[in-house]
């Protein structure tokens, strides 16, 4: 008997090429399903663990409504109110965990807590958010767009703000899926060296100026100036970033059909003008409901593979 590997998703870059034409097109599969009141339950009897040390509106909510909807249950699990908020180790709560459920999402803050999680579990691992990647976020957005537009490869996208972990999972999705990415970030809020690799360099360019980066863009996203974990900070990063607003004449550089995403909650003066985020540009509500989409997707493939129907 061959034992099945484990696959997680714990960045953009675990997946191939082949594997997010997969995803993509399941995620298609299953929203028509779900738009279509079709019950559909290839996850009968299966339970993910939803962990949470960052607060979340999206991402608790599409994940549990996703193994819902695919006849699965979830168990909301804060480490405010469990063992791991005490100081047990990660190692000896992924053992226990893992043998009591089938799938696991994770919601934390350094990427190296998820990393060992994983490495002590029997059962996949999913990266809900930390403080380096957000890639079920970056997977939603690009499914939007694709159900927009058609496919991403050869396109722009363009970024607008902070240096986070949604912009590094950017990078990574720049790479494999071929298209290239623009960005724009202010002095001091740049990305690290030290985290990108030669092989993505081809598939991103930086720019002083936001009005610039937004120039031939088939995309423009952003976020917000403050990520959780940096509120210290605040005040400093809106003088900073005062410049770096996605406002009506920067979305006018960019093509006439361009999107406008944000992976939300969005301030709206800040980081976008409400002229942009509530104009004909937005796709910010479907891309929010793609998470759900996207997620279920994410989850049959991890447990079930393949599927032919």
């Amino acid at each position: 008997m061959t034992t099945k590997k484990i696959r997680h998703y714990l960045r953009f870059k675990d997946f191939s090429l082949d594997d997010y034409e997969y995803v993509l097109e399941r995620a298609g599969i299953l929203k028509r399903k779900f738009k279509n009141y079709e019950t559909y339950h290839p996850l009968h009897d299966r339970t993910l663990a939803m962990i949470f040390e960052k607060n979340s509106t999206r991402t608790r909510l599409s994940f549990e409504a996703g193994i819902f909807q695919l006849g699965g249950h979830a168990v909301f699990m804060s480490t405010r109110d469990t063992q791991l908020g005490r100081g047990e180790p990660i190692e000896d709560a992924a053992q226990v965990i893992s043998r009591m459920v089938d799938i696991i999402m994770i919601r934390t803050f350094g990427q190296d807590i998820i990393q060992r999680f994983a490495e002590n579990s029997r059962v996949p691992v999913i990266n809900g958010l930390t403080n380096e990647f957000h890639p079920c976020q970056v997977l939603a957005d690009i499914f939007t767009y694709v159900e927009q537009r058609g496919p991403i490869r050869g396109k722009t996208v363009t970024w607008i703000g902070d240096a986070n972990n949604m912009l590094y999972t950017w990078i990574e999705a720049a790479e494999i899926l071929g298209f290239t990415l623009h960005l724009s970030t202010p002095a001091g809020y740049a990305l690290d060296p030290a985290r990108l690799t030669p092989q993505s360099a081809p598939f991103y360019r930086e720019f002083a100026d936001p009005h610039e980066a937004c120039v031939g863009a088939d995309l423009v996203t952003t976020d917000v100036w403050t990520s959780m974990g940096y509120e210290a900070e605040n005040e400093a990063r809106k003088q900073a970033f005062a410049n770096w607003c996605v406002d009506a004449p920067m979305m006018a550089r960019a093509n006439p059909d361009a999107l406008f995403m944000h992976c939300l909650p969005a301030h709206r003066g800040e980081e976008v003008s409400a002229e942009v985020i509530d104009g004909p540009q937005s796709v910010v509500w479907d891309e929010a409901e793609n998470r759900l989409h996207v997620q279920k997707a994410l989850m049959e493939f991890l447990l079930l593979g393949k599927l032919n129907h």
